[in-house]
């Protein structure tokens, strides 16, 4: 499976596969039809994000040889890599601070539970505890690995357009990146 670590068009690191959103992996039998009303709001968040934490959790599973990162090749290997690694160091740094957060209102949504229905605000945090913890560990097994830097003329492409702010030029290039590399809706991982 390839990685791939580009800029979008805000310019900001990103980290994903080419593998499609995938269901979460925690399953409930108790209160189900509330778990999956969850399920259903969080999958409705920000693709970009949830692809990228899915990229996190997937990249950290051990598997034969190095990690193979596509990248624009805008850098030399080392300097790639030196990003790279301060960038997982700067996600872990972050998703521990927001499960510290998450953990702090858990508490406070307690007394909610007391209202009749079903405590859906609970189990969206919940959720999102896991998903926040399931990344941190993929992060920190993503440490731990060997990553193989490759080059990508798409990839390169795409980081010069945004550079240039060439909007006209992203359609094109998102739509090139989708056919090569087999990556599901290009336009919401790295554009609006």
């Amino acid at each position: 499976m390839n990685f791939f670590f580009v800029r979008d068009h805000r310019q900001r690191p990103r980290f994903f596969s080419a593998e499609p959103l995938g269901p979460l992996p925690v399953h409930f039998s108790k209160t189900r039809a509330v778990w999956e009303t969850a399920k259903k709001k969080i999958t409705g968040l920000n693709p970009r994000t949830l692809l990228q934490e899915q990229a996190f959790e997937h990249g950290g599973h051990p598997g034969p040889g190095p990690l193979r990162i596509l990248h624009s090749g805008h850098h030399d290997e080392s300097s790639v890599r030196a990003k790279f690694l301060f960038f997982l160091r700067r996600a872990k740094t972050r998703h521990i601070f927001v499960l510290v957060g998450e953990a702090l209102v858990v508490p406070f949504t307690a007394p909610i539970a007391l209202l009749p229905g079903p405590n859906i605000v609970f189990y969206v945090l919940a959720i999102l505890m896991i998903i926040q913890a399931q990344a941190v560990r993929g992060i920190d097994r993503l440490l731990r690995r060997e990553f193989e830097f490759v080059a990508d003329p798409l990839l390169a492409e795409w980081e010069a357009a945004v550079e240039a702010r060439d909007e006209a030029r992203y359609p094109g290039i998102l739509e090139r990146l989708e056919k090569t590399h087999g990556l599901p809706s290009p336009r919401k991982l790295l554009w609006k």
